[in-house]
């Protein structure tokens, strides 16, 4: 296994949170996340391209040449590797690999389970050393109706583990585990679902962090300017020194 695989099958589960740029993932770095991934909806909001929409492929490789020589280990969110042709997204994942990624997250959007079981086989052929987990958004988009059997179909094209955002509730979580005999499961981390520790208990190996703290930086960033504007205090929060977040670009 690689040591981002080895990730996944820890005394702890694997809590990823996702950047956006250089100082954003050598933050998070810094602060003793040994993984960090991307979000799709980060860079594509940055570019002012709209996500889940196949846009944001070169935006993502620029990304990924940018954080993919990093002090972390890097799982590139892909989309749904923006094409339907598994030979594209093979190449993609190749050229994702060689700028240092150790992963790439593969969504189906609910399209055809096996279209997307052969774009996980073709990027397990083009570069074997990439860590593939494999997203499902059938409680994302749906209503969970179809889970396993296209999950089973994910694992026996080889993806080494599998996402389903949207799960929340323990039972359903502590099933699909059992089901995944080993195979590690990946939750988004939901702020009124269940805790890290107690995902733990169930079985879940990955919990990643998505556009969350994108969207909380934003949300900040307009809070304080607000609070100015208006002869207000400043909200509480962590403010990094200048010195520091320029040291980032060192």
């Amino acid at each position: 296994m690689t040591a981002f695989a080895d990730l996944h099958h820890a005394d702890e589960p694997l809590l990823l949170p996702c950047a956006w740029d250089h100082a954003s993932a050598h933050a998070l770095a810094a602060h003793g996340f040994r993984a960090v991934g991307t979000t799709s909806l980060a860079v594509a909001a940055a570019a002012g391209l709209p996500d889940g929409a196949a846009a944001t492929r070169e935006e993502t490789l620029r990304l990924a040449r940018v954080l993919g020589r990093g002090p972390f280990l890097l799982s590139v969110d892909a989309e749904g590797g923006f094409g339907d042709d598994p030979d594209d997204v093979a190449e993609l994942a190749r050229e994702l690999y060689a700028l240092g990624a150790a992963g790439i997250n593969l969504e189906d959007g609910l399209g055809p389970a096996d279209r997307h079981a052969a774009k996980i086989a073709a990027v397990r052929a083009a570069a074997p050393g990439l860590f593939v987990n494999a997203r499902t958004d059938t409680y994302w988009l749906g209503d969970g109706e179809d889970t396993t059997r296209r999950l089973d179909a994910y694992v026996e094209a080889g993806a080494h583990g599998v996402f389903v955002p949207g799960l929340t509730d323990p039972r359903e979580i502590a099933g699909l585990v059992r089901g995944l005999d080993g195979v590690p499961l990946n939750v988004l981390h939901a702020p009124a679902g269940p805790s890290v520790p107690r995902l733990a208990d169930l079985g879940v190996r990955r919990v990643s962090l998505g556009s969350l703290l994108y969207r909380r930086a934003l949300g900040a960033a307009v809070d304080t300017a607000a609070a100015i504007r208006s002869g207000h205090r400043i909200p509480e929060g962590t403010t990094p020194a200048y010195e520091e977040i320029g040291a980032l670009g060192r």
